[in-house]
């Protein structure tokens, strides 16, 4: 099957928490032998803030945004002409956390940094928002043995959720296709997987959405 992705040279995808956005990126950068780049993992401060420490908030949140433009500025994709890249965030989705998780004084001084370094980093060619109800996430979440993501509350994960989909709403950077996958399972159901495929083998302009067959409306 071709993809719209052949096309394209930069996508990144996006979404909340456990929605299978590492996952999609790993196969689609298989099928396509594109450049797989990854989301930072390895923040020092994220433990503390899980544990509401003060000040790990915006130590987390700064830490992230200077190794995520790190990432970015490093890419040349005039490099070669059939160089494809897919990364499983968007450098904008940064904000989403700082707006979420920081004061008024942190969240000004951190604006002060991202506005100088946003205007250095590349815009992909096509975003793809996966989108999941709240329950679905938390379902995600208590299947995988991670313990930092148990300490999460479900207060904070409908506020990221709302928020992401507020972002989302108002994005016009580039070219996005909204996915729901609340009933999807694309990684371990084959039949997801290729009605997604199916979907990404067709043009995205403007902003799109799909709503994958007996998939539920989002809240």
């Amino acid at each position: 099957m071709s993809l719209i992705f052949d096309s394209l040279r930069f996508i990144a995808i996006e979404g909340p928490l456990r929605v299978g956005k590492t996952s999609l990126a790993d196969l689609l950068a298989d099928r396509l032998h594109a450049e797989r780049i990854r989301d930072v993992e390895d923040n020092p401060f994220l433990e503390g803030f899980y544990k509401d420490r003060p000040g790990a908030a915006f130590q987390s949140q700064l830490y992230f945004l200077i190794e995520r433009y790190k990432q970015w500025r490093a890419l040349d994709l005039t490099s070669r002409s059939d160089r494809v890249v897919i990364c499983d965030y968007l450098f904008e989705k940064d904000k989403i956390f700082a707006y979420l998780n920081l004061g008024d004084a942190e969240l000004k001084l951190y604006n002060q940094y991202y506005e100088m370094l946003a205007e250095q980093v590349p815009i992909p060619d096509l975003v793809v928002y996966l989108q999941a109800r709240p329950q679905a996430l938390r379902e995600r979440i208590a299947s995988k043995n991670v313990a930092a993501e148990h300490q999460i509350c479900d207060e904070y994960l409908e506020e990221v959720v709302r928020a992401y989909d507020q972002f989302f709403f108002h994005y016009q950077s580039t070219d996005l296709l909204v996915v729901e996958t609340s009933e999807m399972d694309f990684v371990h159901r084959n039949e997801d997987l290729q009605e997604l495929l199916r979907r990404l083998s067709q043009p995205v302009k403007g902003t799109q959405y799909f709503l994958p067959l007996g998939s539920a409306p989002t809240d």
